[in-house]
């Protein structure tokens, strides 16, 4: 734990005025799309080692998914698929027909255990496309390995293709029928340079489709959304307010930036501004916001996706999200998004909610 977060926990019993200055100098260092390469190279240590024994980085509490099947899955069916894992492969696919063949080439940019990369490569095989071979690109060996094990178990083997590499450095040596990203690009430092690559690698006829985070940076709150959230906070039982992550309690939530030791949200909220810059988008779908505190994983796991009292709160606290969305008073966290790399003429937004009003300038 470095010496800032240590602090950090001192200041909890600390009066306002001296929280306030910590939080200054706190936050004070900008974000920069460069760092120096022994800071770089130490976060990438840092990053390998975390996720070198962490099978399935994708475990979220229940109560997650009692929010996202019965509020986000239906806003997903609208577009004919339930699922991220169906979303890809749809988009994927039609990328294929679209380059005209089954020998189509596609990349996934920050795969990981490459968990997503195999059942997206099941779901397309079932849909009859042969011969086709998504890339997974990763820095962390370690990942890599599980990903090309899974790949054989699953019967996929031939489909998936395993590449180390950085992706803030990656130069694309083909060009790909389509490109995912698949909660990998709020890690990204180099946003400018991967997404220039990305579109002079993509196929014209091709899709970039990406799921993924575009609050603020580090997954701090923005602060008209803090006050709403602190809001909600005060109505929460004290055992509510155990963060599971940090093993602390909370009486007052704390928006901590976690990309001051990490990629964790490095660059969250340059994401969408530098895809508008470069890419058209045929389908956006932007959600959620305050309820993300509650329902991810430093705090998820103190709700019960079975009792009345969680449920009744966490649908208030969508249908907050839905209204403050609605009326531009907040900004989503949260996109699925299909781009392409030339101007298309078809452009679908989930509730009628388009990129650019989901950007939420600093």
């Amino acid at each position: 734990m470095s010496y800032l977060n240590r602090l950090a926990r001192r200041m909890t019993n600390a009066s306002p005025a001296l929280r306030r200055v910590f939080a200054k100098i706190r936050n004070a260092k900008p974000v920069q799309s460069t760092m120096d390469e022994s800071a770089y190279a130490s976060r990438i240590a840092a990053e390998t080692r975390i996720y070198k024994d962490v099978a399935d980085i994708n475990v979220l509490p229940q109560i997650f998914h009692y929010w996202s099947n019965k509020y986000l899955r239906p806003m997903l069916e609208e577009f004919g698929f339930s699922n991220p894992d169906q979303f890809v492969a749809k988009y994927l696919r039609e990328s294929a027909v679209a380059c005209g063949g089954d020998q189509s080439m596609f990349i996934s940019i920050g795969a990981g255990n490459c968990d997503t990369e195999i059942r997206v490569a099941r779901l397309m095989k079932d849909a009859g496309l042969t011969g086709f071979v998504i890339e997974c690109l990763d820095m962390n060996p370690h990942m890599l390995a599980r990903g090309r094990q899974m790949a054989e178990q699953e019967g996929v083997s031939e489909n998936v293709a395993f590449v180390e590499g950085d992706f803030n450095k990656w130069k694309a040596t083909r060009q790909y029928c389509g490109v995912m990203a698949n909660q990998s690009l709020h890690h990204v430092l180099n946003l400018e340079g991967l997404f220039d690559e990305v579109k002079r690698s993509l196929h014209p006829s091709g899709h970039f489709v990406a799921s993924d985070i575009i609050g603020r940076n580090g997954h701090q709150r923005w602060p008209e959304a803090l006050v709403e959230v602190r809001r909600f906070w005060q109505e929460l039982p004290s055992e509510y307010r155990y963060n599971r992550q940090l093993g602390r309690h909370e009486e007052r939530y704390e928006s901590w930036d976690c990309s001051l030791e990490s990629f964790e949200g490095i660059r969250a909220q340059d994401i969408l501004p530098l895809l508008l810059e470069r890419f058209d988008f045929s389908l956006f779908v932007g959600f959620s916001n305050v309820i993300d505190v509650f329902i991810d994983r430093s705090f998820g796991h103190n709700f019960s996706a079975d009792q009345q009292w969680d449920q009744n709160f966490v649908d208030r606290l969508h249908a907050f999200d839905e209204e403050a969305l609605s009326s531009g008073r907040l900004t989503p966290t949260h996109m699925m998004a299909v781009m392409t790399p030339q101007p298309t003429s078809q452009h679908f937004y989930a509730r009628g909610l388009s990129p650019e009003k989901s950007v939420r300038q600093p």
